[in-house]
Parts: C-alpha cells; structure tokens; sequence
C-alpha cells in the first residue's frame, strides 16, 4: 500500500488495540468538547487552507415539503470546484483513497466532481448530552465490548481503533425510520441490474429519548425489511436485531417454506443473498455488525475527497443515477473532509474472506465513508463508498447506502441504495413489532 498523507501529530499508533480495558477521558479532557471540539468529538477549527470550514452548528432545520419523497439537495445552485480524472489524480494522489485512484484508472468515464466543503453534521442536543456523559463513563472491556450508557457517541475522544470502529458501529442514527431501498447489481461488463427492492424499517433504542441506563437491554441496531421485487423474492423478509452484550441475531421468513427460521448467517463475509451474493453482508454501511474478527489500528487523521451531502444522487431517478460500469459523476458530490484513518487485520484465530481493510470515518459523523479492502496477497481488490443523506429535519446525516467495487473481477453491488426511492422518519415501533412472531404473522397474511 501507499503511504498516507496524516495530518500533523495524529500519528496514534501508541494507541493501537490491546486487551486492556481503557479508561474513560478525565472530566478535564472531556471539557474539549464545548470548547475546541465539536459536541461528538470532530476538531471545531477548519483547516490552515480554508478548504475544510469551522463547524459551526451543521445544517439548520427545516420542514420536509410537502410531497416530498426524499429530503432535498441542500446546495441546488453550486457548482464544482473543480474534476478529478486519471489525468490529473497525481496532483490530488495525498488525498484520495487507493480505491478512488483505482475506479479512475479503471474506467475512463469515472471521475471526482469536488465541491465547497459544508459540514452540515448536526443532531439533537440530547445526543450531545449523552456523548458528554459518555466521554467520562464510557470504558471498552478487556473482551473488547463497550460499557456504556445509552445513547450518544461512545468515545468522542478515541484512544484506540476499538473505539473508533464502536463509534462507527454505535454512531448517532434516527431514532426510528423508513425507507424503500434496492441492492443493485452492476456487472463487469456494464449492465445494471436488480436484485432485490424492499421496504425497510430501522429502530435504534439506544437513541430512544427516554431511554436509561436501568430500562435499555443493550439493542442498538433493530432491521426489518420485506423484499417487494422481483417476483420471485416477493415477500421475503429478515430481521435483524444487534446488542451490545449478546451480539446479532437473525431471523429469515420464506415464502416458499411459508416459515420464519433463524438466519445466524446474515453477518461477518457470508455473501448477501439479498443482493445475489455480489457484497458480503458486512460491507453494508461500510461496515456492518460485530467488528470481533478484525484487529484494530488507529491509524491517525487525514483530509480525504469523499462523496458527501449527497442528497441530489440519492434522490435521483434510478435511470439518472447510473451509467454503465459506475455511478453517474454528474450526480455525485464529493468534498474535503477530515477522517479517521483505520485498519482492520484479520484477529489470530479468526477467518474473513477480505483479511485487511483500511477504513476512513467522518470525524462529523462517525460513519464510514470509503472502505478499502485487500485480498490474502495484499493486492487492492474492494472498495466502498458511502453516500451520507442529510435529514434538517431531525436534524441528522445518514451514513448507509453504499455501493462495494470489486476492482479485480469488475462489477459492483450498491447495498441499501436510496436512489428513485422514499425515507421518512417515523415514531419508535414497540418492541414486539422485531420479533420472529411479528415476522412470521406478516407472512402469512
């Protein structure tokens, strides 16, 4: 791999993953976070160029329109700055992905539109409070598990890659939504395909306001999609239910079999089904589950072109949204922002079919945004971006669709894809609405 342009003093590599329990940051630590660092932990200052502006608050609210499927572009009048192409990446090359340079290499029709950077990256002032608390209570186990409270971002002040990939994995979401998604399929020689459409519902109890440390069992991830198309996948659903003590568990509903059985498959590298085996199941999100098969370095921080505030993509037509071999340059908007640098190592004793990543997470959200992944011999071979969703109205930004490369074979699988579909916002379900039974009821209905 290439070096790595790291921002000045974020070299962290004392702080890589051990077994020793870390403690909490002192209170005086934790202060930062009303002062030189944003609420959850991102730096407050822009850059010495200007490229990257202060934060000062994120996006304002405003109301959803009426008749309005999808949360608007927030910047409809700007243009790029300027375009990224093969031919001009080398003066770029510090800060861009090895998967970018890749998709620009590779094909001649790929490029990088950037834009002026706005960290729009804004949410309720009780997660703010929660993510104070948790600065000074928040521990990572000696089994590397997280004890914390609910709510907010774990470690606003990291001190190891465990923490980061928990703050990714725990990072701020809706209380509860919904949306129409499709996992698309592009195949290495252009075309585009559809694997599965579906309704999704998502709930985070973990965020629920009223939650406390006495009433939360530790859930902060609850997924229950219905496939709608093809025909042939039409309604058949997954639950999915992640807890921070006791892990994932799945449940499948079949039509054929007309029965609800568990699915303890649906994590890890076990190929998604759902999008025809072209992802594995935790490359959703960027990363999507138990981060326990990995080791993990904090690298440091660097600046890094990311597709971002991508709101006019994603609410696209799908026929606009694409051409062939990649997603249409026209449409999406990448800036410069500041992101954590981590990689990932297969842990000894452990098995994944991608045995190294490098991972980069917006220090605004914590959510990945490129993933790069390597094969057993070290070579390039996968690479991810995610495209954020700014929702004013919560407010927050969404870190989910996102679209997995595969460079070597060619091809690529778009995961949760929002582009042509709708996202709202909704009230918390009750807990019984993400049960097998719930499941398997709607079924047979």
């Amino acid at each position: 791999m290439s070096k790595y342009s790291l921002l000045a003093g974020a070299v962290l590599s004392l702080f890589a993953a051990t077994n020793i329990a870390h403690a909490a940051v002192s209170a005086d630590e934790a202060a930062k976070l009303k002062t030189t660092l944003t609420p959850v932990g991102a730096e407050r200052a822009g850059n010495k160029e200007g490229t990257i502006p202060a934060w000062t608050g994120g996006v304002a609210q405003r109301p959803r329109k009426d008749g309005e499927a999808f949360p608007a572009d927030l910047f409809p009048d700007e243009k790029p700055l300027f375009s990224i192409t093969a031919k001009n990446m080398a003066q770029y090359a510090d800060k861009l992905a090895e998967g970018t340079k890749a998709l620009l290499q590779k094909y001649p029709t790929y490029r990088v539109d950037v834009y002026p950077t706005h960290r729009t990256a804004a949410l309720p002032q009780y997660y703010y409070d929660r993510t104070f608390r948790n600065a000074t209570t928040a521990k990572l186990t000696p089994e590397n598990t997280v004890d914390m409270q609910p709510g907010g971002v774990a470690f606003p002040i990291p001190k190891s890659g465990w923490e980061v990939i928990w703050n990714h994995t725990l990072r701020p979401k809706p209380v509860a939504w919904k949306y129409g998604g499709t996992n698309l399929v592009g195949t290495s020689d252009g075309r585009l395909t559809l694997a599965a459409r579906f309704d999704n519902n998502h709930d985070t109890p973990n965020n629920y306001p009223e939650q406390t440390a006495e009433s939360w069992n530790g859930d902060f991830f609850l997924v229950r999609f219905t496939s709608t198309e093809p025909s042939f996948k039409t309604g058949e659903s997954i639950l999915v239910r992640d807890n921070l003590r006791t892990g994932r568990a799945g449940w499948q509903y079949l039509v054929g079999q007309r029965r609800v059985r568990r699915a303890p498959t649906v994590a890890y590298d076990t190929p998604d089904f759902v999008a025809s085996g072209a992802n594995y199941f935790d490359e959703a999100d960027g990363f999507w589950g138990m981060p326990d098969r990995y080791e993990w370095k904090l690298v440091g921080k660097q600046e890094l072109y990311i597709p971002y505030n991508t709101n006019k993509f994603l609410g696209a037509k799908q026929e606009q949204g694409f051409v062939p071999y990649h997603t249409n340059p026209d449409l999406v908007r990448w800036e410069l922002h500041r992101v954590w640098v981590l990689d990932a190592t297969v842990a000894p004793g452990k098995r994944h079919a991608v045995p190294k990543r490098r991972l980069y997470i917006d220090e605004d959200t914590w959510g990945v945004a490129i993933m790069d992944g390597y094969d057993a011999e070290g070579k390039l071979w996968r690479h991810s971006q995610i495209f954020p969703v700014v929702i004013p109205e919560v407010p927050i930004i969404v870190t989910e669709p996102s679209l997995v490369y595969n460079l070597q074979a060619g091809g690529f699988s778009f995961v949760q894809d929002y582009v042509g579909e709708y996202l709202t916002v909704v009230p918390p379900r009750p807990d019984s609405f993400y049960t097998s039974d719930s499941l398997g009821a709607e079924g047979v209905r």
